[in-house]
């Protein structure tokens, strides 16, 4: 099978406020989407993670992968299926931006440290204990599930910031016009 780069939805399209519909089954044709969803995050630019409502698609499907990020814990590249924070503790902020949002980053604050439950590719529930960068990657991500971006979680509306540079892996930066 080949798998396809998907579009990617930019605010304010309506169909990001959407929320997704939890996965019933892991068959062929979600196995499928899975594919096309990571090729899609590893085509655009340099990003995390991306969820299914991005690319218009109403499952309930993430994909974080932050072992990029040097001396972090973290679980390597994982695909949650129907994730859901069964404990949460903590509170920080940080900056944030998001393939849907293109020219913005913001602060948000975020649990520090989440107990996430989710099925993996094989349809097996996952239970993971995450922090830090890791822990924000996947609240942003499951966001999106809910129909929220980053800016409905500004700290306050200060906290949004022009990007001063968004590119693709492996090609030269561009000056902002």
């Amino acid at each position: 099978m080949t798998m396809a780069v998907l579009e990617i939805l930019v605010y304010p399209d309506p169909r990001l406020k959407e929320i997704a519909r939890p996965v019933e089954t892991v068959d062929q044709a979600t196995l499928d989407f899975i594919d096309d969803l990571e090729e899609t995050l590893l085509a655009g630019p340099a990003g995390v993670g991306i969820a299914a409502p991005q690319v218009g698609c109403l499952k309930r499907i993430v994909i974080v992968d932050v072992s990029s990020k040097p001396k972090i814990p973290h679980h390597g590249h994982l695909v949650l299926i129907n994730p859901v924070i069964v404990a949460s503790e903590g509170s920080v902020v940080g900056r944030e931006g998001c393939l849907s949002v293109p020219d913005y980053t913001g602060n948000v604050a975020r649990a520090n440290r989440i107990t996430l439950s989710a099925w993996d590719k094989t349809g097996t529930e996952q239970v993971y204990n995450m922090e830090g960068f890791e822990a924000r990657a996947v609240q942003h991500e499951m966001d999106h599930l809910e129909g929220l971006l980053f800016l409905d979680r500004l700290v306050s509306r200060r906290d949004i910031f022009r990007r001063k540079v968004y590119q693709k892996p492996g090609t030269p930066a561009s000056k902002p016009s």
